[in-house]
Protein backbone atom coordinates (compact mmCIF):
# COMPACT_ATOMS: atom_id res chain seq x y z
CA UNK A 1 0.00 0.00 0.00
CA UNK A 2 2.64 2.48 -0.94
CA UNK A 3 0.76 4.25 -3.72
CA UNK A 4 -0.21 7.88 -3.21
CA UNK A 5 -3.87 8.25 -2.30
CA UNK A 6 -6.11 8.89 -5.26
CA UNK A 7 -8.17 11.43 -3.38
CA UNK A 8 -8.61 14.35 -5.70
CA UNK A 9 -9.29 12.41 -8.88
CA UNK A 10 -12.67 12.22 -10.67
CA UNK A 11 -13.74 9.15 -8.69
CA UNK A 12 -13.38 11.06 -5.42
CA UNK A 13 -16.60 12.90 -6.24
CA UNK A 14 -18.40 9.60 -6.83
CA UNK A 15 -17.01 8.14 -3.60
CA UNK A 16 -16.86 11.31 -1.51
CA UNK A 17 -18.16 9.55 1.62
CA UNK A 18 -15.26 7.10 1.45
CA UNK A 19 -12.59 9.71 0.57
CA UNK A 20 -11.77 10.65 4.20
CA UNK A 21 -11.19 6.97 5.01
CA UNK A 22 -8.93 6.66 1.99
CA UNK A 23 -6.98 9.78 3.02
CA UNK A 24 -6.44 8.23 6.45
CA UNK A 25 -5.71 4.60 5.55
CA UNK A 26 -4.72 4.26 1.87
CA UNK A 27 -1.02 4.33 2.66
CA UNK A 28 -1.21 2.41 5.94
CA UNK A 29 -0.06 -1.20 5.61
CA UNK A 30 -2.57 -3.73 6.96
CA UNK A 31 -5.57 -1.42 6.74
CA UNK A 32 -7.47 -3.07 3.88
CA UNK A 33 -10.06 -4.71 6.13
CA UNK A 34 -10.70 -1.40 7.88
CA UNK A 35 -11.20 0.28 4.49
CA UNK A 36 -13.54 -2.48 3.30
CA UNK A 37 -15.57 -2.31 6.50
CA UNK A 38 -16.01 1.44 6.15
CA UNK A 39 -16.91 1.14 2.45
CA UNK A 40 -19.55 -1.48 3.23
CA UNK A 41 -20.89 0.62 6.10
CA UNK A 42 -21.31 3.56 3.71
CA UNK A 43 -22.60 1.80 0.58
CA UNK A 44 -24.20 -1.33 2.06
CA UNK A 45 -22.03 -3.68 0.01
CA UNK A 46 -18.78 -3.75 -1.97
CA UNK A 47 -19.52 -3.06 -5.61
CA UNK A 48 -16.91 -3.59 -8.31
CA UNK A 49 -16.67 0.21 -8.63
CA UNK A 50 -15.86 0.53 -4.92
CA UNK A 51 -13.28 -2.25 -5.16
CA UNK A 52 -11.65 -0.53 -8.15
CA UNK A 53 -11.62 2.83 -6.33
CA UNK A 54 -9.95 1.23 -3.32
CA UNK A 55 -7.47 -0.40 -5.68
CA UNK A 56 -6.69 2.95 -7.33
CA UNK A 57 -6.13 4.57 -3.95
CA UNK A 58 -4.09 1.83 -2.31
CA UNK A 59 -2.24 0.23 -5.20
CA UNK A 60 -3.61 -3.17 -4.17
CA UNK A 61 -4.77 -5.18 -7.17
CA UNK A 62 -8.57 -5.56 -7.44
CA UNK A 63 -8.18 -9.37 -7.46
CA UNK A 64 -6.48 -9.27 -4.06
CA UNK A 65 -9.17 -6.95 -2.65
CA UNK A 66 -11.86 -9.26 -4.05
CA UNK A 67 -10.04 -12.23 -2.49
CA UNK A 68 -10.09 -10.59 0.94
CA UNK A 69 -13.73 -9.54 0.53
CA UNK A 70 -14.83 -13.07 -0.41
CA UNK A 71 -12.72 -14.73 2.30
CA UNK A 72 -14.47 -12.95 5.18
CA UNK A 73 -18.17 -13.63 5.70
CA UNK A 74 -18.75 -10.08 6.97
CA UNK A 75 -18.41 -8.62 3.48
CA UNK A 76 -21.17 -8.52 0.86
CA UNK A 77 -20.68 -8.15 -2.88
CA UNK A 78 -24.37 -7.69 -3.67
CA UNK A 79 -26.83 -5.11 -2.37
CA UNK A 80 -29.05 -6.21 0.49
CA UNK A 81 -32.70 -5.55 1.22
CA UNK A 82 -33.98 -2.73 3.38
CA UNK A 83 -34.20 -5.23 6.25
CA UNK A 84 -31.35 -7.65 6.83
CA UNK A 85 -32.56 -10.70 8.73
CA UNK A 86 -29.71 -12.29 10.66
CA UNK A 87 -30.95 -15.69 11.79
CA UNK A 88 -28.84 -17.29 14.49
CA UNK A 89 -27.67 -20.84 13.84
CA UNK A 90 -25.55 -21.19 16.99
CA UNK A 91 -25.78 -24.25 19.21
CA UNK A 92 -28.50 -22.95 21.55
CA UNK A 93 -30.61 -21.74 18.62
CA UNK A 94 -30.00 -24.95 16.69
CA UNK A 95 -31.19 -27.19 19.52
CA UNK A 96 -34.21 -24.93 20.03
CA UNK A 97 -35.43 -25.12 16.43
CA UNK A 98 -33.58 -22.54 14.31
CA UNK A 99 -33.74 -24.89 11.31
CA UNK A 100 -37.55 -24.83 11.44
CA UNK A 101 -37.50 -21.06 11.80
CA UNK A 102 -35.23 -20.83 8.74
CA UNK A 103 -37.60 -23.07 6.77
CA UNK A 104 -40.50 -20.85 7.77
CA UNK A 105 -38.70 -17.63 6.78
CA UNK A 106 -37.52 -19.12 3.48
CA UNK A 107 -40.96 -20.43 2.60
CA UNK A 108 -42.76 -17.26 3.65
CA UNK A 109 -40.40 -14.87 1.83
CA UNK A 110 -39.58 -17.25 -1.05
CA UNK A 111 -35.82 -16.78 -0.60
CA UNK A 112 -32.88 -18.82 0.65
CA UNK A 113 -29.96 -17.90 2.89
CA UNK A 114 -28.03 -15.04 1.28
CA UNK A 115 -30.88 -14.01 -1.04
CA UNK A 116 -33.01 -10.88 -1.21
CA UNK A 117 -36.74 -10.75 -1.86
CA UNK A 118 -37.82 -9.55 -5.29
CA UNK A 119 -39.31 -6.39 -3.74
CA UNK A 120 -35.98 -5.58 -2.05
CA UNK A 121 -37.48 -5.49 1.44
CA UNK A 122 -35.72 -8.50 3.03
CA UNK A 123 -32.38 -10.26 2.84
CA UNK A 124 -31.79 -13.43 4.85
CA UNK A 125 -28.39 -14.26 6.32
CA UNK A 126 -27.72 -17.17 8.63
CA UNK A 127 -25.13 -16.20 11.24
CA UNK A 128 -23.02 -18.31 13.59
CA UNK A 129 -24.15 -16.65 16.82
CA UNK A 130 -25.91 -13.47 17.92
CA UNK A 131 -24.96 -13.91 21.58
CA UNK A 132 -28.58 -14.04 22.76
CA UNK A 133 -28.61 -17.71 23.74
CA UNK A 134 -31.22 -17.28 26.49
CA UNK A 135 -33.68 -16.12 23.78
CA UNK A 136 -33.06 -19.07 21.44
CA UNK A 137 -34.08 -19.35 18.69
CA UNK A 138 -33.36 -15.73 17.86
CA UNK A 139 -33.01 -13.38 14.91
CA UNK A 140 -31.92 -9.78 14.54
CA UNK A 141 -33.33 -7.50 11.88
CA UNK A 142 -31.12 -4.59 10.79
CA UNK A 143 -32.83 -1.67 9.08
CA UNK A 144 -32.23 2.04 8.66
CA UNK A 145 -33.98 2.47 12.01
CA UNK A 146 -31.42 0.26 13.80
CA UNK A 147 -31.22 -3.32 14.98
CA UNK A 148 -34.17 -5.15 16.51
CA UNK A 149 -33.76 -8.53 18.21
CA UNK A 150 -36.55 -11.10 18.32
CA UNK A 151 -36.34 -14.15 20.55
CA UNK A 152 -38.16 -17.32 21.51
CA UNK A 153 -39.21 -17.60 17.89
CA UNK A 154 -41.87 -19.91 16.56
CA UNK A 155 -43.06 -20.31 12.99
CA UNK A 156 -46.16 -18.27 13.80
CA UNK A 157 -44.22 -15.56 15.62
CA UNK A 158 -41.68 -15.11 12.81
CA UNK A 159 -44.46 -14.81 10.21
CA UNK A 160 -46.17 -12.14 12.31
CA UNK A 161 -42.90 -10.21 12.74
CA UNK A 162 -42.21 -10.27 9.00
CA UNK A 163 -45.77 -9.10 8.27
CA UNK A 164 -45.34 -6.17 10.68
CA UNK A 165 -42.03 -5.16 9.10
CA UNK A 166 -43.45 -5.40 5.58
CA UNK A 167 -46.45 -3.25 6.62
CA UNK A 168 -44.03 -0.50 7.75
CA UNK A 169 -42.40 -0.47 4.32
Amino acid sequence: MSKKCCCGNDKTVQFKELAPTMEKYANTPGSLITILQKAQEIYGYLSIDVINYISDCTGIKPAKIYGVATFYAQFRLQPIGKNLIMLCQGTACHVNGSEQIEESVCEYLDIKDGETTSDGIFTLNNVACLGCCSLAPVMMVRSSEGDETYGNLTKEKVTKILDEIRARE
